[in-house]
């Protein structure tokens, strides 16, 4: 597997030029412009990624019912868990790859991208193995309930053959942004998504294989997806990935795991917050008027409504990595803090437009999912509206958590990526609904978001004090 032999520029300017790369447009073009070309096809990438999510809840909801929206919700962690593998290497590759171009060790780059991409293909298998394997206890551990068990059991039965596919797609997708194809990244997300929703009313509706037909369409998207990230390494990449390359070597995964490891943590952290959430809602469920499986079907359409979200800051992070980490390689921090600067203006003004939809219409937002009773619709508006509260500051912490990452403050990005999920949101989910009841979990929420959104900006604007005074450096 081996790329075309093409190599960018790597001609650099005098140290007085602090080391930028002549040939490298990361070094000079005009930064708006590079994060619209960068996150763009990131977003775009993000937001087909949860697509196959949101497709899936969507056609369930409109042709299984309440309860296979449950099961869903249920079998959700594993995708978080693959998705944190994925970014533990993508990003991780990714980042350290941009950092050691900028500072213009290509020859090490290379070798780097190469064992994150093996180690992908490797991971993803590992990982569906053990979920075919340990499939019930992993189910009763996530919290299903006896009505949802048969659902969740064909659901995630079947969607475990394509998790290596996914995880490929997922991590692979940022070593192609990081090799200056962010088009050809979205793609290879946007063809398998497409697949996906066209499939989906397909083995649903017509062919009534119910939630297993949800499931199936999702695999076969998730394969073409993989497929074409093969495709692009095989032929079309610009870095000289040589076939010895592919072999994993523990010096390289160590770097790899060091910067991945932040976004990784977040997303586990997701997980164990979704797992906890789940049995809290079940329990405290069964005491109130809306019984176990309202809440869990509930909640598990707003998270998938609110990856739209985040997906957007996520994504406008990604596409700013190559910028972050090029530049800090490269020791040019102006453009570094400029880039930041950009991207927390756009988190801001996404977070307002979707804190004001959230808040608004929330009843017409869940009604696409499906029917339901009016209980059900009173729980899910009460939820966004509570829970969602501070919506608007919410894309503070994944975006700076990503940008510490690309500068190489490996620890200063994990202890922001932990801040919201584990040191306040899953303290509070279990503290509140003791003396609160199920709307404990509610009011959780923005107190983990508020919290959560200040620790990141107050790192932020120290890091980026640093470097206007010339302090910044690798850590």
């Amino acid at each position: 597997m081996m790329g075309n032999g093409k190599t960018e520029n790597n001609t650099e300017h005098s140290a007085g030029n602090i080391g930028a790369h002549e040939g490298n447009p990361l070094a000079y073009e005009n930064v708006g412009r590079l994060i619209a070309k960068f996150a763009i096809p990131a977003i775009i990438s993000m937001l087909v990624s949860s697509l196959y999510n949101i497709v899936d809840q969507i056609f369930i909801g409109q042709g299984v019912g309440m309860l296979g929206n449950a099961a869903t919700n249920v079998a959700f962690p594993v995708s978080i868990i693959c998705t944190a593998t994925a970014l533990l290497l993508g990003i991780g590759s990714s980042s350290n790859f941009n950092l050691e171009s900028g500072a213009g060790n290509r020859e090490r780059a290379n070798r780097i991208m190469g064992t994150g991409l093996s180690m992908l293909v490797i991971c993803g298998s590992i990982i569906a193995f053990a979920v075919i394997l340990f499939l019930n206890p992993l189910l009763h551990i996530f919290g299903v309930t006896p009505d949802i068990l048969p659902y969740a059991q064909d659901y995630l039965g079947i969607t475990a053959f394509g998790i290596p596919f996914l995880i490929l797609t997922t991590g692979g997708n940022h070593l192609i942004r990081a090799d200056r194809s962010p088009t050809y990244s979205m793609a290879c997300m946007l063809t398998g998504a497409i697949i996906n929703t066209i499939l989906d009313p397909v083995f649903i509706f017509m062919f009534h294989w119910g939630i297993k037909g949800a499931a199936w369409a999702t695999v076969i998207g998730q394969m073409v997806s993989g497929i074409l990230v093969i495709v692009y390494f095989s032929r079309f990449c610009h870095l000289n990935l040589e076939a010895k390359m592919l072999r994993p070597r523990s010096e390289f995964l160590k770097a790899i795991v060091s910067l991945g490891m932040a976004a990784c943590v977040n997303q586990i952290a997701m997980a164990a917050v979704q797992i906890t959430m789940n049995n809290t809602l079940r329990h405290y469920g069964a005491a109130s008027m809306y019984g176990t499986d309202i809440p869990l079907a509930c909640v598990g359409v707003i998270s998938k409504v609110n990856m739209v979200f985040m997906s957007i800051c996520i994504g406008t992070s990604q596409g700013c990595q190559p910028l972050w980490g090029f530049n800090y390689g490269a020791k040019n921090y102006g453009r570094v803090r400029e880039a930041y600067k950009k991207a927390f203006q756009i988190s801001l003004m996404v977070g307002i437009l979707f804190f004001l939809c959230f808040q608004l219409f929330p009843r017409q937002i869940v009604s696409i999912f499906g029917t339901g009773t009016e209980e059900y619709f009173h729980f899910a508006e009460r939820y966004f509206k509570v829970f969602m509260l501070l919506t608007f500051i919410n894309g503070i912490q994944p975006m700076s958590s990503g940008f510490f990452t690309s500068i190489g403050k490996a620890k200063l990005g994990i202890v922001v990526s932990l801040t919201r999920q584990v040191i306040f949101l899953l303290p509070l989910i279990l503290i509140f609904p003791v003396f609160m009841g199920i709307d404990g979990v509610m009011y959780a929420g923005p107190i983990a978001d508020g919290a959560a959104a200040a620790v990141a900006a107050g790192f932020a604007v120290r890091e980026l004090r640093a470097m206007k005074d010339g302090d910044g450096q690798r850590k």
